[in-house]
């Protein structure tokens, strides 16, 4: 399939902003690049009769989403317009690109080994990091990209770097440096590019996980069987030295989730469980109140924009232009900027995407598509429960998980003409009630914790 090779650059792209650090390749629009090549093979792709051009059963939702973001744009802030409308086009293109372009479950698994194989190798990058001794650095912009440049002290607290050595106006931070200019912030781990967050590094790389298991579970050999137990393990320390509590409840709802699932309710729990154990005991870390806190208060401006609004919405990437901070709740994103018709339409396509896997398990589906589809089940619990505690709802991450989903309805579907995943007026009712329940209980959530 010649779409193949464009999607798996646009994902390497994504993942790891080799832009960032390759100097020869700064300035390049990569994803686009990628985007464009992987355009180009499924157009051959279809000429040549290897895809047939089957729309996804969320295509409709996640069109009227991002045609609705343009619609509140416009409506709200015609300004930024064509600079939002660029921006969006790339998780939009990265959906359309993946639920259509790949329809079998070979393609699926190749996706799905490069995103574990990237994610691994990030944790290794994030373990290297956290291993790294603590000095003095000063931010500086290095070729245009943001850095922090060590001046060789040794340091145990950011106090350390004022004394004795400092440039005079010079602001340091007490941090640590990894491989490829990585360093970290407040002494958690973190990548570069939208994996710069510690607390997007956990989820992204916690939702990989199932894939291991789903590839030890197509071939259980020992080697596949230590690749899952390595991924468990290093994902596992990432997350710890990222402290972030979201990202180890993450690890901890897709452990749970693919272990229930496969062994049953009370050995998959207690399976989980464990092995999430020695991360939930040691993971967090301190100022964790203060930190609720602020997160609450970001929640409450949220609910107040969405009835500021009369329920329309300020507008799609306008949060943080009537806050200093960004919502940290993809659900409360969605309703502040896009409103009750965008929120609607978000957990719709959320539902949906956790319907297709669902109902191939409920299916008499082959083996193969029911261990991809439990694997997609968990990582989609995983994502459901990190972005609770995030803002992810235009993150090409999320968007590239939604896509995968389509990838699964289409290898199914080309081996059962018959099988379908459709959204019907049940669907509608119950995702409007779980969002009438869910603003409810976060607004009672929020008065009563700040106490207004």
């Amino acid at each position: 399939m010649f779409a193949l090779p464009g999607l798996v650059a646009l994902i390497l792209v994504e993942y790891l902003r080799p832009q960032e650090y390759f100097e020869s390749l700064r300035g390049l629009p990569l994803l686009h690049l990628a985007a464009a090549l992987a355009g180009i093979g499924l157009v051959v792709d279809l000429r040549l009769g290897l895809t047939r051009l089957r729309a996804a059963p969320h295509l409709l939702l996640a069109s009227l989403f991002f045609l609705w973001c343009l619609v509140t744009l416009t409506v709200r802030a015609p300004d930024q317009l064509a600079s939002r409308a660029t921006t969006l086009l790339i998780p939009f293109s990265m959906y359309l690109l993946v639920a259509h372009g790949l329809q079998t479950f070979r393609a699926l698994q190749v996706v799905a080994a490069t995103i574990l194989a990237i994610c691994l190798a990030l944790a290794a990058l994030g373990i290297h990091q956290a291993m790294q001794p603590l000095e003095c650095r000063a931010p500086k912009v290095v070729q245009g990209v943001m850095t922090a440049v060590s001046d060789g002290r040794a340091c145990t607290r950011h106090v350390d770097c004022e004394g004795e050595g400092a440039e005079p106006g010079e602001t340091y931070e007490c941090e640590r440096g990894g491989l490829l200019g990585t360093f970290s912030i407040m002494g958690r781990v973190r990548y570069r590019g939208s994996l710069a967050d510690p607390n997007e590094l956990a989820l992204a790389l916690s939702v990989a996980l199932p894939f291991a298991f789903a590839l030890y579970d197509r071939r259980r050999s020992t080697a596949r069987l230590a690749l899952a137990a390595v991924a468990v393990v290093m994902v596992g320390l990432c997350a710890y030295f990222t402290q972030s509590r979201g990202g180890q409840l993450v690890f901890l709802a897709v452990l749970g989730a693919y272990f229930v699932n496969s062994v049953g309710l009370w050995r998959g729990g207690v399976s989980g469980l464990l092995l999430s154990l020695p991360i939930l005991v040691l993971g967090g870390r301190s100022g964790g109140e203060a930190s609720t806190m602020e997160r609450t208060e970001c929640w409450w401006v949220g609910l107040h924009l969405l009835g500021q609004s009369q329920g329309l919405g300020v507008g799609a990437g306008q949060f943080t232009e009537h806050h200093f901070l960004t919502a940290h709740n993809t659900f409360i994103l969605a309703a502040a900027e896009l409103g009750v018709p965008g929120l609607l339409l978000w957990t719709s396509l959320a539902w949906l995407c956790l319907k297709i896997p669902a109902q191939v398990l409920r299916s008499q589906a082959a083996p193969v598509a029911r261990s991809w589809a439990l694997a997609l089940l968990a990582s989609l619990i995983g994502l459901l429960v990190g972005v609770f505690f995030l803002s992810f709802l235009y993150r090409d991450v999320l968007w590239l998980y939604v896509g995968l989903t389509g990838v699964l309805y289409g290898a199914v579907r080309r081996h059962d003409p018959g099988f379908e995943v459709r959204f019907g007026v049940r669907d509608l009712a119950a995702v409007a009630a779980v969002d009438a329940v869910l603003l409810a209980a976060l607004t009672g959530f929020t008065v009563s914790k700040l106490g207004w």
